[in-house]
């Protein structure tokens, strides 16, 4: 049920945030296939939400996925019938695309849940409820079966999911702890990018606290309040401190710092460090820690003593 009416927002969009777990473009798709029903009736995808409006969604049967299994080493933290926590390794793809068909993370849990698969959004996979970059290593919860997607999903989209990350930024960070409050969109010129913008941009809360002061450098421990794309690096760059290693928000300051201290890192410097939840049937907490990295020490060390 709609708790509140929403004039600006199409119902499209209010289902993705109901369900952050499921695109966009699968929602419109439920609607146009009549798997949505408001109030009774199939909605337009424009339509407005309305206090009250009582909206009902079929999840059609899962198709079956094109990946295939492979058999590539996990690192699990955390595993039951319904869902599994690991261990991302830096370098690891989550989602098969163009140029990724292989070797990803969504083909190593094929293999590693054998038929566990969440069917939401209509593909039979596992059930990726959030995502993690490329170079992004740490902390991932999988579910195994919808209802367990639908609810780690729906906390996510509470912000009841606890997310606390590890980061080397460039330069000095002026205070030791700090509250970054700054919406985020999609950046106007680069499709593939993020950027700060209050105008159009979702509201994003990043909060930090310093753990070691280094040269040139700061190693941070950051907390995630909302789950927008990219939100650290995008929060850190418009500080002026981008993330150590990034070669989208921050490529000049990356090469600043490593000319100055004469260490390169082979990537991004954040990792994924402890993840919190309810557990979506046992109802009790899950906290979990990923070790950091032999990569983020190392890196930690040669800034220390550049």
């Amino acid at each position: 049920m709609v708790e509140k009416s929403l004039p600006g927002e199409r119902i499209d969009t209010y289902l993705r945030g109901q369900f952050p777990a499921v695109s966009r473009g699968a929602i419109q798709r439920l609607i146009e296939q009549g798997c949505v029903l408001v109030n009774g009736k199939p909605p337009k995808a424009t339509q407005s939400p309305r206090a009250s409006d009582v909206v009902e969604i079929t999840w059609p049967e899962a198709r079956a996925l094109k990946a295939e299994a492979e058999d590539i080493p996990l690192t699990i933290l955390y595993e039951d019938s319904d869902l599994v926590v690991l261990d991302k390794p830096a370098g690891l793809v989550v989602h098969p695309s163009a140029g990724h068909e292989e070797h990803t993370l969504v083909n190593a849990l094929l293999h590693h849940c054998k038929g566990q698969l969440s069917g939401i959004g209509g593909v039979a996979r596992p059930g990726i409820v959030h995502r993690l970059d490329k170079d992004t290593s740490g902390c991932m919860v999988v579910a195994k079966n919808d209802a367990a997607h639908l609810g780690l999903a729906s906390q996510f989209a509470r912000r009841e999911m606890q997310k606390v990350y590890l980061a080397i930024v460039c330069g000095e960070l002026a205070h030791d702890s700090g509250d970054i409050r700054a919406a985020i969109a999609r950046h106007p010129g680069h499709r593939k990018r993020m950027s700060v913008t209050e105008e159009a941009g979702r509201d994003a809360r990043t909060t930090f606290r310093v753990r070691q002061r280094l040269r040139e450098a700061t190693f941070v421990e950051v907390a995630l309040h909302t789950g927008r794309t990219h939100q650290i690096r995008v929060h850190f760059q418009h500080l002026g401190h981008p993330v150590f290693g990034d070669e989208v928000y921050g490529k000049k300051q990356t090469k600043r710092l490593a000319d100055l201290t004469g260490f390169s890192p082979a990537r991004l410097m954040l990792h994924s460090w402890r993840l919190s939840f309810t557990h979506p049937r046992k109802e009790r907490t899950i906290e979990v820690e990923a070790a950091i990295p032999a990569d983020m020490r190392k890196a930690v060390r040669a800034l220390a003593s550049a």
